[in-house]
Order: structure tokens, then sequence, then C-alpha cells
């Protein structure tokens, strides 16, 4: 299917003859260009910009100021461009990927206008909005691309390198993580992503991508000036690339290829219906763009891919990842904490809460709702920081420590509501947990040098799946499970990520009572093995028969520790769940 994608380069042979649609197919490559750098950005990484047409700015200025005023060649230009884009990104990255909401669009936004108005008064550097002509053509192995013909045929050779980059992008652990931290960026962070990284990474490639596009607007137009890298024009590719699809590479693709065509044909047929000049071209965009969102809410390509075949897959065999299989000696404290506290407010959610987790056992943390269970779970998980109180981890006290940092170190984590990611099938949810566990880095993967890595940690999520009962639906999407097997499927991405201390936060809930017995079965099978869990949940059923120890929490404090059966006897455990009196 990917390889498809060089037919393409078949486009410029048909148009040969017509000059002026030539030139149309290399605005379109152009185009296209700068909506899959949106792809990137906001299709996997879930932030959207409206700066896309500034990073274009800076390569195509780049270029042209060194190729008109120091006499440079243009290939100089683009390595210039596109140090400019990556400073640029770098810069605007470090200082808004942090931001949520509608705070990081707003931010895009002043930084667009903001290098649009620099560009158009710095007269005498950029020549302000006259701008700087004259611009060399390209020279590529001594034979000028001077020509539309020529160039439509190098731009659409980039355009089809690119996808294939993008396409090995999102078959990767990165692609993955980004579209989990898109989802649900604790849930990311738990099994080893650190978002801040990765989003920064995001923002990298996607100004570089916008960069070359502008480098070779400037030296197809031989001219440049401020008005192709304005707001507007950030917010027509933005328009490109939502109404294409932007969570899919020919989605945005197809944007930029309908909305070129729809530009020029309304610039002609308009002013023929309206009797005059203008630029109503922009509302014809925005009614067309409202119409495609009411039609088809993620984009035209969703509604178009519905209609094709579909296409079988297959599991690759490979090796597996080396497994973890859990050291040190039986019985030997693990996972410790000592005076743990945390609030919110006036509210005391856990109050001066220690235990420790023991080697290949299984330690059951219970208690009312509301008794503080999953905030203890969020603390030892360094989701949230302590007030007080420390946790130490294999002898490492990572009070402080950011969940990714505390994953490496061999903790894993389930959630009281699964956090999976209904547009990756259940083999992706569960490679998920390998990332941690692979070393592949963007360079790597965009040129396709990650696949034998990316076989093996497919092999291993599908290892994992197989051990819970999974594997028979490894290929379907994650949103079509049923509430059970989502549980399991969570826990199937922790068993992939090579984690030894297991928390599990309600891992029976919407289990039947046959699956709650496999469960059952399975968690005493993995403590044999040396792993060890601490597991919340509500079914005491299930935890009296499957605990080796109990940790009871009431108001936020610990109330009792022992063995199931000490536990049930305890007085204060009996008033908080059953309301006697203490003295009973």
């Amino acid at each position: 299917m990917r390889y498809l994608w060089f037919l393409l380069l078949l486009l410029p042979l048909g148009l040969a003859p017509f000059p002026f649609y030539l030139t149309l197919l290399n605005f379109f490559a152009l185009s296209a260009m700068v909506a899959l750098s949106l792809y990137v950005l906001t299709g996997l990484a879930g932030m959207t910009s409206f700066a896309q047409a500034a990073f274009m700015g800076m390569g195509a200025y780049a270029t042209a100021l060194l190729a008109v005023k120091a006499w440079l060649s243009p290939w100089v230009g683009l390595l210039a461009g596109l140090a400019l884009s990556l400073l640029l990104a770098l810069v605007l990255g470090a200082l808004t990927v942090r931001l949520k909401g509608h705070f990081l669009p707003l931010s895009t936004i002043a930084w667009q206008v903001a290098l649009y108005i620099l560009a158009g008064n710095l007269v005498g550097l950029t020549g302000g909005h006259t701008g700087l002509t004259d611009l060399p053509p390209l020279v590529l192995f001594g034979l000028p691309v001077d020509t539309g013909f020529r160039y439509a045929l190098f731009t659409l050779f980039l355009l089809v390198l690119l996808v294939l980059a993008l396409y090995n992008l999102r078959e990767s652990r990165l692609g993955r993580a980004l579209l989990a931290m898109r989802g649900d960026a604790l849930a990311a962070a738990s099994f080893g992503v650190d978002p801040a990284r990765l989003r920064l990474m995001a923002f990298l490639l996607s100004g570089a991508i916008a960069g070359l596009a502008g480098f070779l607007y400037a030296h197809f137009l031989r001219f440049v000036n401020p008005t192709p890298f304005s707001l507007e024009a950030s917010i027509k590719y933005l328009v490109m690339a939502v109404a294409g699809g932007v969570g899919s590479i020919p989605g945005v693709v197809l944007g930029a290829a309908f909305f070129t065509g729809l530009e020029d044909w309304l610039k002609d047929l308009l002013p023929l219906l309206l009797g005059r000049q203008g630029n109503y071209e922009t509302i014809a965009y925005g009614l067309v763009l409202a119409l495609i969102l009411i039609l088809a809410p993620k984009g035209l390509w969703p509604l178009l891919e519905r209609r094709l075949p579909l296409r079988s897959q297959g599991l690759l065999k490979a090796e597996p990842l080396p497994l973890r299989t859990p050291g040190g000696t039986r019985g030997e404290v693990v996972l410790e904490t000592e005076g743990l506290r945390k609030a919110f407010g006036g509210l005391l959610a856990v109050n001066d809460v220690s235990f420790a987790l023991r080697r290949g056992e299984i330690l059951a943390l219970i208690g009312p709702n509301g008794a503080g269970k999953t905030t203890t779970f969020n603390l030892l998980t360094g989701a949230i920081p302590p007030d007080g109180g420390w946790v130490r981890l294999l002898g490492r006290v990572i009070t402080g420590l950011p969940p990714h940092r505390i994953h490496a170190l061999g903790l894993g984590r389930t959630f009281q509501h699964p956090h999976l990611f209904p547009e990756l099938t259940v083999l992706e949810n569960a490679a998920l947990g390998t990332y941690g566990r692979t070393h592949a880095g963007l360079l790597q993967t965009l040129l396709g040098l990650h696949r034998k890595e990316e076989e093996r940690a497919l092999a291993t999520a599908y290892g994992a799946l197989k051990r819970v009962g999974l594997e028979s639906l490894a290929l379907e999407r994650a949103e079509r499970l049923a509430v059970g097997q989502q549980r399991l499927l969570e826990i199937a991405r922790l068993l992939a990520s090579g984690a030894e201390v297991l928390l599990l936060d309600e891992p029976a809930a919407g289990l039947r009572a046959r699956e709650k017995r496999e469960l059952a079965h399975l968690l005493r099978s993995l403590a044999r093995e040396g792993y060890t869990i601490l597991i919340v949940d509500h079914d005491m059923d299930l935890i009296m028969g499957l605990a080796d120890r109990v940790v009871v929490m009431n108001y936020g404090e610990k109330i009792a520790e022992g063995t199931p059966r000490e536990v049930q006897r305890n007085p204060l455990v009996r008033a908080a769940y059953l309301g006697e009196e203490e003295a009973a």
C-alpha cells in the first residue's frame, strides 16, 4: 500500500503539456508537506499549531537572504533554513509544549503574528512587503530545476519520501507513544514515556518539515515576501489537514489536494457569480469546511476509507525481547512507604500511611469508597507528589520522581478506569508497554532502521496477550473490547513492559465469575515467578482468597494490616465496612 505513493511521480508526465496544472501540482506538493507537518503535530501528538507558515517563512527567508545577499548556494540556504526552523521550533516548543487546552494554540498565534510583522518591517534585511527577488534556481546533479515539470518531479519525489518516513514513524514505538500521549499523558508516562520530551520532538520534526516546504516554495517562485507566511496561510494549512483527516497520512494529503484545487476554482468562479473581485474564497473556505465537518467529523479520508476493501494483516514472527525475570531474594522488601501524606485543600486524602511490599507476595490495599486507595497508588507511581513521607523502590528513594523515571526502575501500574487507546489495535496497545525496553530514535525510525526491533516488540506484546487470553483479538481495535477484556489488556501491557512490581487498580471490575477465577490464577502464577503485586479491588471474595496480606485504609489512614483472616476479625475493619461499633 505505502509504495503506491510513488504513482504520484507519474502526474507530471501526464500534465507536461499543461504548464498551469504543473504549477498547481507544485503548490499541491508544497501544501501537502505543510499538512504533513501538522499530521505529526496534531494528528499524532495532539497539539494544535497556527504557526506552520512561520516555520515555512524561516526556511524561505534563510535561503533567500543567503542566495541574494551573500551569493551562497541554495543548498547552504537549505541547511540554514532547516537550522532556523529547528531553532524556532525549539524555542516555541520549549515555551509552549507544557501548556494545556487552548493556551498552546493561542501562544502559537502570537508567535506567528509577531514573526509576520517582523518580516514586513525589517525592510533593510527582508525587503519588507516588497520582498526579495531573483532567487537562483535549484541545481541538482548539474541539472537546473528551473521548469514546472522538473520542479514537480523533484517536489513530488520529496513528498513521497516524506510520506514513507512518516509511515515508519507511525508504525514505531515513537508513533504509538505520540498517539498514547495525545489521548492520555498520565497513562503514557506510566509505561516510560516522557511527555514533555516527546512533545518537543514532535514540534522539532514538524518545524523541520514546514521549513523544508518554505525552502522549496522560495526557489519555486524565486521570490519571497511575508504574505505567504501570514496567520491566514497557517489557518489555511490547518484547514487542509483537518478537513482531509488530520489523524491519517492519506487524509492530510487528500485535504491538501482538495483545497489546492478548490482555491483555484473558487478564484475563477466567485467573481463570475458575484460580479466583483475580492477575497470571497475565504468565506467559501469556511462554508466548505463546516459542511465537511458536519458530514464527516473526522475528515474526508475516514469517509472514503470505509468504502475501500479491507487489507489483510498478519502477525510477524520474531524473537521476543529478552524476558526480564524478577531477581532478588523472595521475601525481601521491594516497595516501602513511610509516613505518606497528601492533602487537597482542606481534605486530607492520605495521612501517615506506611507499609512494605515483599518480593513474590500479593498485597491487597482495601477500604471503603473514598478511603484514599487510588491517591496512594498515584503517590507511589509519581502521578502526584506527596506532601510528606517517602517511597523507596528496590532500595532507592523515588519520592518526587516523575512517572516515566519510576517505571524505568521496574514499577508498572494499571488504572481504576482502563486507560487504553481505541484507535490502536489490541496488539499495539500491548506493545506500548515495550516503549521503555526499546531504543530506536527519531532518525533511525524515519529511515526505517527500527523494523527488527519493532518486530521483536510486537512479538513480545503478542506473548503478553497470549498469557492473558487475548491473542485471538490481537488485530482488533481496542474500542471493540468488553470492559473485562480491557482490564486484561492493561495487565498484558504491564507484562510486556517488563516491570517486576505490579500495581493493579481494580483489575477485576467488569469481569465475570469465570474471568475472575482466571485472573486470580494468573496473578498467583506471576507471584510464584517472583513478580510482586499490590492490588486494589472491591471484590472481597477475590481479595480474601488471593492476597497474602491486606492493608486496610479508611478516611486516608491505615487502620489495619495483616493476613486476610486477621483483617476480617479486626473490629476497626468491621466498623469501617459494616458500620458496627468498635466495641462490638
